[in-house]
């Protein structure tokens, strides 16, 4: 495992929950090519509530359309290894979606010592 540690560049990609890719969701296809890419990691995270660019309030409650929800894809890694992988979501991100990059630090990075 490579050693991410100190200056690196989060990149955040918000997408709805049903956007997809060749029928594939959207976040999934970021995940599998941030994978491929070699980068350090990705995680999704699914809103409960949020709107974007159509205006249209998404919620999970009750009563309320629970559709496409807002989903983050978070990766951290090095600025030239984020910085790379931004031609990949032209591609996927071309119907919608929204792109961050924000310079952070990473304090620690890798499985923690072993407990027990």
């Amino acid at each position: 495992m490579t050693r991410l540690e100190g200056r690196a560049l989060r990149l955040t990609v918000f997408v709805g929950e049903q956007d997809t890719w060749h029928h594939r969701p959207v976040y999934t296809e970021i995940v599998h090519r941030a994978h491929t890419a070699g980068l350090a990691g990705a995680s999704v995270f699914r809103g409960v509530e949020g709107f974007g660019a159509s205006s249209l309030v998404h919620t999970t409650r009750l009563l309320s359309l629970g559709e496409d929800l807002p989903v983050a894809v978070v990766i951290v890694d090095t600025e030239e290894r984020v910085r790379a992988f931004l031609p990949e979501l032209e591609e996927v991100t071309a119907e919608g979606g929204l792109v961050l990059l924000d310079a952070c630090e990473v304090v620690r990075y890798g499985p923690g010592e072993p407990r027990g």
